[in-house]
């Protein structure tokens, strides 16, 4: 009777540090690769644009309400717009740089991103159905250029790098998908 309560205690057993081994698998590595420190004046511009239109209801609320006694609350929204615009034409584009990583290999694409909340978006190469480079205005003027990668649901991106990196990026994802599609036939 006690030697069935020991082989009972020792699958017990057994079956605990399997489940506390299934429960806490191994981390992935962080992403090794930054975008362009580039990114990081050009975003500040593109952020200042940007904050110009929450400029527009301040204004006119201000021409409307000025000497009532609802002055005060467009004073208040005045405030706050100045603050989201100075953070936005000056710390949140560092903070973002440094909290963008990417990894390609012949596997996947691993793009990890956030600030408050992180994101972390892993792309099997099998999915990836076309890969391009866009490039606006601002990002021309920098030298960058943001690298998309579409599959059948959604399309994402790397943003804001140096054109080289986002040529090589784009064509080492395609090659990496053809040669994935090549295998599965």
């Amino acid at each position: 009777m006690e030697s069935n309560n020991l082989k009972t205690q020792q699958i017990s057993d057994q079956t605990d540090a399997q489940v506390e081994s299934e429960s806490s698998p191994e981390l992935r590595p962080e992403p090794a690769r930054r975008i362009d420190p580039n990114a990081i004046p050009a975003w500040r511009i593109s952020g200042g644009l940007a904050s110009l239109f929450y400029w527009v209801f301040p204004l006119l609320l201000g021409s409307v309400y000025w000497g009532t006694p609802w002055q005060w609350p467009v004073l208040i929204l005045a405030v706050f717009v100045v603050i989201n615009s100075s953070l936005q034409a000056s710390v949140i584009p560092y903070i973002r740089w440094r909290h963008w990583r990417y990894s390609i290999d012949e596997h996947e694409i691993d793009l990890k991103r956030g600030i408050f909340v992180i994101t972390r978006t892993l792309i099997p190469i099998k999915r990836v159905q076309h890969v391009d480079t866009r490039q606006g205005p601002i990002l021309r003027r920098f030298g960058l250029a943001t690298v998309t990668v579409s599959t059948a649901a959604t399309t994402h991106e790397i943003p804001a790098l140096s054109e080289e990196v986002a040529d090589e990026a784009r064509n080492r994802i395609s090659n990496f998908a053809r040669l994935a599609k090549d295998d599965d036939v």
